[in-house]
């Protein structure tokens, strides 16, 4: 990877050349443009705003709409093909940057008015050119002409298109009510090496903030996209859906530190409070003494109730050893990747480095834990396990350094997270659920407890997924939150309610303005729990003349055909959905039973034979099985049904009377046993049919349920 230096005076043209080369990957941003020119994010965020005034995302958003115009001149292809050529992921959104930044829409190009970019403006704010939220009133009219373009409106009646009201509100302004997003600190050091100490700072904040119960705090993971960004307070609050805004600045020199911090009201733009602090270090407790009163300050700040036990936690100081807090802190700069990745050479890294924490401090918990979470991560997610030894021992080996955390410091929430995934692959859900409980009491703002609780009830209890999934979309924002409101309509409708499903997609639309995936998400909704395979194709192919390429298209298509009978065209589907696959090096072959039933009803045995032994195997490992507890339920579903495509009516019943064990049965497992075609060979004997009645008089029962739930709750 060759460097670019700031002096050379190609440098700009190198980034566009880079951008050009990468121009149809949506993904491609400031951080994958750095990384191709070879220098840190925050050095050619520097460049870009002293030599062109532009952020680095602006700088390639203009790219991007500079490349579109060429396209549109020369060729002969709509503005929504233009889109997602050059990197758009929504036609919607190129539209108005296209416009904002022009001066004239897309759609114009080729009729002749402009050839040419005088109408642009350069210093255009393309963060204003983001879609504005719109009441619901409106975007019901825009997107039904678009269902009306689409032959949509059969499919969307049949989910009761319409617009919450401000009593059904999926978000209750309660909930809303002292939300905080506590930014990434800048740092103002003369050297990077220490921005792991401001991080740090920022990092105690964050937790000292989310021990109180009267406040809502957002993830890291939320407001991570902001630590370069040049958004304003009150675009960011609007991005995050939060009331107030936590920025902060800070140096370390020597054995000194300067920290500058403000609350911020978002909604009108005024600062609550503000303050320096210049501390020199001694002992740990000028660090997590400042922390803890800037937590404080800003919950008085904020009228926000702070109880004995929460200020008991926030005054607690995890070590009193300096050397041994700097390792720590510096451990927890090491990125092990987000799921399903895996970083073993910075889980290496950060092993290494809590270690010789624990060697400073042998009482170190936050140390022990994050000791355990490595092992967790690895559990999670490195491929390279596949001994089932290996796995239990590291499972153990979590368990025990979670108790020695435990033994050290009671309160420490991480570490009952972590002994809640223990009994969680121990099969134990009760055991479980009273660890992410303890952990939620200490830690009210822990999203990730509520959701760890809600995958254990996955299949065993609809009510309680539905109960721990509106706890997490309260302590939701931005794009977690449309991400978890579309995930929580997939449960209402396996409970059998598709109007509250579309209440969920309605909130996630008003949210992003992506009309397109709205439409996406009730098309699934109505194929898996409706069954109108007819709609869904249409919706489908066209998405094709979109992206030829998208997988998930593809193979859906693929599924469609085939419910449908029509075994060509499914098989033709499938065939480039494995294309598609190779072509981004995948080796393995989709374990996916409709693949194989394909080739077998279109004369092709040795590829159905294929596919079929190679899903018996997988879905037969005690250790993939083990691995991954929650997948168990599908497997026996898979492995019966292709014994039963097979003529293997006994092991076909085996496995079916291991699947109709499930507890909790949501409407797409009814639909899915009554109309998949693997089963047509037992479909009419007694002892299928009885299962099937067993599936839907469970249904039933958790239809009732949930209902009765939702009448309590005042959600019907």
């Amino acid at each position: 990877m060759v460097e670019h230096h700031f002096s050379n005076p190609g440098f700009i043209q190198s980034l566009v050349e880079l951008i050009q080369a990468n121009i149809g990957d949506e993904d491609f941003g400031a951080k994958e443009l750095a990384k191709a020119a070879g220098i840190s994010q925050r050095k050619l965020s520097f460049k870009l705003r002293t030599t062109t005034n532009k952020s680095i995302s602006r700088f390639i958003t203009e790219i991007r709409l500079q490349q579109a115009l060429e396209l549109l001149r020369k060729e002969d292809i709509t503005a929504s093909e233009v889109a997602y050529k050059v990197g758009f992921g929504s036609a919607t959104y190129f539209n108005t940057c296209f416009r904002s930044f022009f001066g004239y829409p897309p759609g114009k190009v080729r009729k002749g008015i402009s050839n040419d970019i005088e109408g642009s403006n350069p210093d255009n704010n393309l963060s204003e050119s983001l879609p504005k939220k719109s009441s619901m009133k409106t975007a019901v009219y825009v997107f039904g002409g678009l269902l009306i373009l689409t032959g949509f409106f059969p499919l969307v009646n049949r989910i009761f298109i319409k617009s919450p009201s401000a009593k059904d509100s999926i978000i209750s302004s309660k909930e809303r009510e002292r939300s905080i997003a506590v930014l990434p600190f800048e740092n103002l050091s003369d050297s990077t090496a220490n921005q792991y100490f401001i991080d740090g700072l920022r990092d105690e904040i964050f937790t000292d903030l989310s021990h109180i119960h009267d406040l809502r705090i957002t993830s890291r993971t939320s407001v991570e996209q902001f630590r370069e960004s040049d958004k304003t307070a009150a675009e960011i609050a609007k991005k995050l859906d939060v009331e107030y805004i936590v920025e902060g600045s800070g140096q370390k020199y020597d054995n000194s530190y300067q920290l500058r911090i403000q609350l911020i009201d978002a909604k009108n733009d005024k600062q609550l409070w503000a303050e320096s602090y210049d501390k020199e270090i001694r002992e740990t407790k000028d660090i997590y003494g400042t922390q803890s009163e800037i937590a404080q300050l800003i919950a008085t700040k904020l009228k926000a109730t702070i109880t004995p036990q929460e200020k008991q936690l926030i005054d607690k100081i995890p070590t009193i050893n300096l050397t041994a807090y700097d390792f720590y802190q510096k451990a927890e700069e090491e990125n092990m990747g987000g799921y399903p990745e895996f970083n073993a050479a910075a889980a290496r890294r950060k092993e290494v480095l809590l270690h010789k924490a624990l060697k400073c401090d042998s009482t170190y918990a936050q140390a022990y834990a994050g000791l355990a979470e490595i092992l967790w991560v690895r559990i999670d997610r490195d491929t390279t396990i596949t001994d089932i030894n290996i796995f239990n021992k590291y499972l153990d080996s979590m368990l025990v350094l979670t108790n020695i955390a435990l033994s050290n410091d009671d309160k420490l929430a991480a570490a009952y997270n972590l002994r809640g995934v223990y009994y969680g692959y121990k099969g134990s859900a009760k055991k479980a659920e009273e660890e992410y409980d303890k952990a939620i009491r200490i830690n009210p703002n822990d999203k990730g407890a509520y959701g760890s609780k809600m995958m254990i009830y996955m299949d065993v209890d609809l009510v309680k997924t539905l109960e721990n999934f509106q706890k997490m979309i309260s302590l939701s924002h931005g794009s977690e939150l449309v991400s978890d409101l579309k995930w929580v309509a997939q449960f209402y409708s396996a409970a059998g309610f598709p109007e509250k499903a579309n209440d969920f997609c309605l909130e996630a639309l008003k949210l992003d303005g992506d009309s397109v995936m709205y439409l996406k998400g009730i098309v699934d909704l109505a194929a898996s729990f409706l069954g109108d395979y007819k709609r869904a194709i249409e919706y489908y192919e066209k998405g094709l003349l979109r992206d030829s390429t998208d997988t998930g298209v593809v193979f859906k298509l693929g599924g469609f055909y085939l419910q449908m009978g029509k075994y060509q065209k499914s098989l033709n589907y499938y065939k480039k959905y494995i294309s598609l696959l190779r072509s981004r090096g995948e080796t393995k072959p989709p374990l996916e039973p409709s693949i194989a039933y394909a080739y077998l009803q279109n004369g092709y045995k040795k590829e159905a034979d294929f596919y079929f032994n190679k899903m018996i195997e997988s879905f037969s490992n005690p250790f993939v099985r083990y691995h991954f507890p929650g997948y168990v339920i599908w497997d026996e579903y898979a492995l019966s049904a292709i014994y039963a495509c097979r003529g293997d009516k006994g092991k076909a019943y085996e496995h079916l009377k291991m699947f109709d064990q499930v507890q909790s049965v949501g409407l797409q497992w009814v639909n899915g046993i009554k109309n998949d075609p693997l089963f047509n060979s037992i479909r009419n004997e007694p002892e299928f049919q009885k299962v099937v009645r067993n599936m839907e008089t469970r249904y039933q029962a958790e239809h009732k349920r949930v209902k009765k739930w939702m009448e309590e709750q005042g959600k019907l």
